[in-house]
């Protein structure tokens, strides 16, 4: 006998909210855009730089080398044309590896540009589709409308939410709001974003083990591939008319609440707007954990102090918040770059030592000196409430850290204290040239002179951008 309970068909009001977002919401924010023109530069520019990492390009590419995909999508830096759902999965790997695109903390933490992954390559596909139909391919200004979405349903689901007190990992947000985005490009209505938004929440999500000891591992750096392009394949057959399962989140005994969020209730802690990309964190600086970034700058602060008298360190006081505590602060042998560039003490060591953090810093070969385990064994890490607190403070957003140098003779560096890292919105206008900087950098890396001002000509001026064709701009960093 079929069951006829309205409430059991009723869909959970935090799916609909979503969908309703993604359909009907206007984004008017000015700040917004400008601030999403910028994330994209930067993130693609995070994902060229990690073309010269070739434990990220074996990867990259089709599953099955020579397949050829009519439309396919392109992957910036290479001559890869794939189908949108590998082609995500690249796009998000190559965009996450060095852990340097923007981040996001909250009770969960995140990097919402990660979503880019299956919106560029959703994008790209869609516009080369349109075109051979002889109809307009989508705009730019399309890619940034629903990056600030993306950022804002993955930014404000980690406001209340913990997936990490739970044993999830974040990259579970990347695929709820990249699933929204990308069916809504697809041309998805309600019900067709609605059941993949539903099927995005039954799909399990990974286990942060390998974040953290005895498994931390190169998989933090695809993860998010992984996550965005599993959206764009629950969206396409959403697409197709693959049904929902409206109580995905409520159902008793078999929904995500009482399965793996120890039976609590999931929030939307605001009304979804743009909250998230206008506060979004920049990595400018330094590759390095979000939660550790204004313990580097202060670490890099104090290296001209210190560098001559290493050998005269008693004691590092590193003074941070609680959820660096949790997840970076860590002892004994650190295994691999994953390891490493998680690990607040590390970080804090290199800072001092090198007056800057690098990529190749968390390599084997320079992780083999001796002195940063030296320095390593030094560090007392403590946490300070008011940083904890100013942490979790929505008008605040801190990510504080302080570093002092004691040395033997009883003498000490003064406490440097960071409480806003560079990219921070309290910093922006300090930022943006250095994120421009950063960008010429990463592009240097693997284009010419001239097709790295070509691409930035085109980069900086907003209007140009915002009216370019999706495939003329990914034409743009194509390598043939």
């Amino acid at each position: 006998m079929m069951l006829q309970t309205d409430d059991y068909q009723k869909t959970d009001m935090l799916i609909e909210e979503i969908t309703d977002y993604v359909l009907n919401k206007d984004i008017t924010s000015e700040e917004a855009f400008q601030t999403a023109q910028y994330v994209l530069l930067d993130t693609l520019g995070c994902g060229i730089l990690a073309l010269d990492y070739p434990e990220c390009t074996k990867l990259l590419g089709p599953v099955v080398p020579g397949t050829i995909v009519p439309h396919g999508a392109r992957v910036p830096g290479t001559s890869h044309v794939l189908d949108p759902v590998q082609a995500a999965f690249n796009i998000g790997t190559m965009i996450r590896w060095l852990d340097y695109n923007d981040t996001w903390l909250a009770a969960e933490w995140g990097h919402p540009s990660d979503n880019l992954g299956g919106i560029l390559a959703v994008a790209d596909h869609l516009s080369q589709v349109r075109i051979q139909k002889g109809q307009e391919p989508l705009k730019v200004e399309e890619v940034l409308e629903m990056m600030i979405k993306a950022h804002e349903i993955q930014g404000v689901l980690a406001l209340q939410n913990s997936l990490n007190r739970v044993g999830l990992d974040h990259v579970f947000f990347v695929k709820i709001a990249s699933t929204a985005v990308v069916t809504k490009m697809l041309g998805g209505n309600r019900e067709e974003i609605t059941n993949a938004l539903t099927n995005a929440w039954i799909d399990n999500a990974s286990l942060r083990t390998y974040r953290h000891a005895p498994n931390t591992g190169s998989r933090k750096s695809w993860a998010a591939g992984d996550a965005t392009s599993r959206a764009v394949r629950l969206a396409l057959m959403a697409m197709q008319g693959e049904m929902g399962y409206p109580t995905a989140l409520s159902a008793p005994g078999w929904g995500f609440q009482d399965v793996l969020f120890n039976k609590k209730e999931l929030l939307l802690s605001q009304p979804l707007d743009s909250y998230v990309m206008e506060n979004v964190l920049f990595k400018v600086s330094f590759p390095a954990e979000f939660h550790a970034q204004t313990a580097a700058e202060a670490g890099v602060q104090l290296h001209p102090e210190v560098a001559s008298r290493l050998e005269e360190i008693d004691k590092i006081t590193i003074t941070t918040h609680e959820s660096a505590i949790r997840i970076i602060d860590k002892k004994g042998p650190l295994n691999n770059p994953a390891d490493r560039d998680h690990c607040l003490q590390y970080i804090t060591a290199i800072a001092l030592l090198e007056g800057d953090v690098r990529a190749e810093h968390y390599e084997a070969d320079f992780a083999a000196n001796p002195m940063i385990n030296i320095l390593r064994d030094k560090m007392i890490v403590v946490e300070n409430k008011e940083y904890t607190k100013d942490y979790l403070d929505p008008a605040k957003r801190s990510i504080a850290n302080a570093v002092q140098v004691h040395f033997k003779d009883g003498s000490s560096t003064e406490e440097v204290e960071r409480e806003y890292p560079l990219g921070h919105r309290f910093r922006r206008e300090e930022a943006i040239p250095k994120i421009m900087e950063k960008y010429t950098e990463n592009l240097a890396t693997h284009y010419t002179d001239k097709q790295r001002k070509k691409i930035e000509a085109i980069s900086y001026d907003y209007e140009k951008l915002a009216n370019m064709n999706v495939d003329e701009f990914v034409e743009l960093f194509l390598i043939n």
